[in-house]
C-alpha cells in the first residue's frame, strides 16, 4: 500500500468514524471537542498538545475528531458532534445558508499556492479555457469549490460550462488516476501528493482564487465560554508564530501526524502562511463578496450576512491576543 493510499483510507476511515461514533452531547464546561483537517496550524496545535495542558488547568477535557473536508466537519459542528473545527472559506457559506448555527471565531491567510488545479497530461488541457466540457472534481462546497469557481471566470468560463463532479478527496485521488475525471481541485497535503502521480500535470494553484481559512465554533458553546474561546484562539495564534520559526520541525511534525513523506511536507509547509486574528472588517468583505457570488450562481438557495455571524471577542480578549504579538 502505497503513503497516499495509507494516508487517505486512514482520513476516510476517521471522517466515517466522525460521522458516526462522535458523541452528541457534552457538558460544554468539561470538555471541547476539536474537529481538525490533516493540515494547517490546528494539526499543529493538536500535535504539541499545549492547548490540552491548558485547559486541563479549568477541568476541561480535549478531544479531537479528524474529517477529510470541511463540509462534513460543519455538519458535525451543527449536530453539536463538535464544538470547534476549522475549513476554509466555502464550507461556512453553505452552513449559514443550510440554517447552522455556527460562528466564525477567527481567521487565517491563504495565499493559494496550496491549493489549485491537477489535469491529467492526457487530457488536453493547457489552460483554464480548456476546461470547458471537461470532468472536474471537487468536493461541493469545500474551498476547491470556489477555487474552480473563481479560475473559471477568469478565463470567461462559467459553472454551467464544466461537468463537475463531487468527490472527497481519497475518492477523487482514485478517480483522477483511472482516468475516471479529468481535472481535480485541490488543497495540500493532497494537492502536493497529487503533484506526484504519473500523468499529473498542475494547471495552475489558486494565488488568483483564494481568501482565507477560517476557525468556527457552534454559536451556542462560543456565547456560554468565552474564556475558552480566548484560550483556543490564543494557541492557534502561539502555534502560528512557533510554524513561522521552525520551518524544519514544522515539516517533521506535519510527517509524523499525516505518514506522508517528509520531503512532500516540506512543500506543504513552505507554500502556507502562518498567522492568525480574529475577523475584521476587511476579513468579513471578502467572505461576504465569496457568498454573493455563489447565491448568484444558484450554488446556495439565498443570500447571506456574513457579519451576522462573525464572533466579537472581547476588549480583554482582543488586548490579550494584541499583547501577545507585540
Amino acid at each position: 500500500m502505497t503513503i497516499f493510499t495509507r494516508f487517505t483510507f486512514g482520513l476516510a476511515l476517521a471522517a466515517l468514524v466522525a460521522s458516526t461514533a462522535a458523541p452528541t452531547s457534552a457538558d460544554p464546561a468539561k470538555e471541547l471537542r476539536i474537529g481538525y483537517q490533516k493540515d494547517g496550524v490546528l494539526l499543529i496545535v493538536k500535535q504539541q498538545g499545549l492547548l490540552e495542558k491548558r485547559l486541563a488547568q479549568s477541568g476541561i477535557k480535549l478531544s479531537w475528531v479528524e474529517f477529510q473536508s470541511g463540509p462534513p466537519l460543519l455538519e458535525a459542528l451543527n449536530s453539536g458532534a463538535i464544538d470547534f473545527g476549522q475549513t476554509g472559506d466555502t464550507p461556512p457559506i453553505y452552513a449559514q445558508a443550510a440554517g447552522s448555527r455556527l460562528v466564525y471565531l477567527a481567521a487565517a491567510p491563504d495565499a493559494g499556492k496550496r491549493s489549485g488545479i491537477l489535469v491529467r497530461a492526457d487530457a488536453g488541457i493547457t489552460t483554464i479555457a480548456d476546461l470547458k466540457g471537461k470532468r472536474v472534481a471537487f468536493t461541493r462546497g469545500s474551498s476547491a469549490h470556489n477555487i474552480v469557481v473563481r479560475l473559471l471566470a477568469t478565463a470567461g468560463l462559467t459553472y454551467a460550462d464544466i461537468q463537475p463532479v463531487n468527490l472527497q478527496p481519497a475518492d477523487a485521488a482514485a478517480a483522477f488516476r483511472n482516468g475516471g475525471i479529468d481535472a481535480w481541485a485541490i488543497w495540500d497535503p493532497f494537492f502536493a501528493l497529487g503533484q506526484r502521480f504519473p500523468n499529473a500535470r498542475t494547471l495552475t494553484d489558486a494565488q488568483k482564487a483564494t481568501s482565507n481559512r477560517f476557525f468556527l465554533a457552534g454559536a451556542d458553546y462560543a456565547e456560554q465560554n468565552p474564556d475558552t474561546v480566548a484560550a483556543f484562539v490564543e494557541e492557534l495564534d502561539r502555534a502560528s508564530r512557533w510554524a513561522t520559526a521552525h520551518p524544519a520541525e514544522l515539516a517533521a511534525l506535519f510527517s509524523a501526524a499525516t505518514g506522508v513523506d517528509p520531503d512532500v511536507e516540506k512543500i506543504v509547509a513552505a507554500r502556507d502562511i502562518y498567522t492568525i486574528d480574529y475577523l475584521d472588517s476587511k476579513i468579513v468583505h471578502q467572505q461576504q463578496g465569496i457568498a454573493d457570488a455563489f447565491q448568484q450562481l444558484g450554488l446556495i438557495p439565498h443570500a447571506v450576512d456574513v457579519h451576522a455571524i462573525a464572533y466579537v471577542p472581547s476588549a480583554k480578549a482582543r488586548a490579550a491576543l494584541a499583547q501577545i504579538n507585540r
